[in-house]
């Protein structure tokens, strides 16, 4: 019989996803609860903004990333 003072391996566990997973339950928004008030090209910021968040599954975005989905909507400077 052979003891050994090593533990016992245990098998890595990846708990990081990066696949789409399921939509989730909530939209999460970082600036209001409605559109209902803001114009035509608001709204449609504002539905990129959340859409980006969805797709990349991140609460809050940085500036930069809100250039870059007011660039894909079309903005220049």
């Amino acid at each position: 019989m052979t003891t050994s003072s090593e533990p016992a391996a245990v098998p890595f566990i990846e708990r990081r996803s990066y696949e789409p997973a399921e939509a989730p339950v909530r939209e999460r928004r970082q600036f209001t609860n409605s559109y209902d008030e803001l114009s035509v090209e608001a709204r449609q910021l504002a539905l990129a903004v959340d859409q980006y968040k969805i797709d990349r599954r991140r609460r809050f975005i940085t500036y930069e990333e809100m250039l870059d989905v007011m660039k894909s909507l079309g903005y220049r400077q």
